[in-house]
């Protein structure tokens, strides 16, 4: 990693240098700005949601949700103890609101909690990360921030083409580790 870097650094003094500076410089000053802007749109986006994750946590909304998404967790990962359940129902959650900042933490947590030790991806294991790769959506909250800051105008007319690409990826993902799993089964069976 560290000889990247130090590539990186040489390359960039290279072309500083040599390289017609007077246009060189200014870009990367222009992009360094735009990054500050974007990270601190993000801290403010990523701020107001992880408010009202805390706000769900404190009210119970969390305990509820968890409930009530608890008969489908329960047919796509297999039996879970509570306390799984409730960090993959919240990962779930927030990933339907959009909030993917806010459910890494939550999705690495249950990960965690699922790996038997084995040094192998069991399928629950397998389903949450199709979940958190598909990033299945109803309300694009980080993206619309995004666009606003961004200057859209009409920054909301994503929603629609999110939740078709959603569920669409989660239902393709889903259907394709269940038939890998079942050919896995049928091959370990005719040994």
């Amino acid at each position: 990693m560290n000889k990247i870097w130090f590539w990186l650094t040489v390359t960039s003094i290279c072309i500083l240098l040599y390289i017609n500076p007077e246009i060189v410089l200014p870009s990367m000053l222009e992009a360094s700005e735009s990054t500050l802007k974007l990270c601190i749109s993000l801290c403010a986006i990523y701020s107001v949601w992880l408010g009202i994750l805390q706000v769900m946590e404190d009210s119970g909304i969390n305990k509820k949700l968890s409930k009530f998404l608890t008969p489908v967790t329960k047919k796509i990962f297999g039996n879970l103890d509570d306390a799984t359940n409730e960090l993959i129902c919240m990962n779930i959650s927030c990933n339907i609101l959009g909030m993917g900042g806010a459910a890494t933490p939550l999705g690495m947590k249950a990960m965690q909690r699922l790996d038997d030790g084995s040094g192998n991806a069991n399928k629950a294991m397998i389903m949450l990360i199709i979940f958190a790769s598909t990033s299945m959506q109803i309300l694009p909250t980080t993206v619309i921030g995004l666009r606003i800051t961004a200057g859209s105008t009409s920054a909301s007319n994503i929603i629609l083409p999110t939740i078709i690409a959603a569920i669409s990826t989660t239902v393709i993902g889903i259907g394709i580790a269940l038939i890998i799993e079942h050919f896995k089964k049928r091959k370990n069976r005719n040994k």
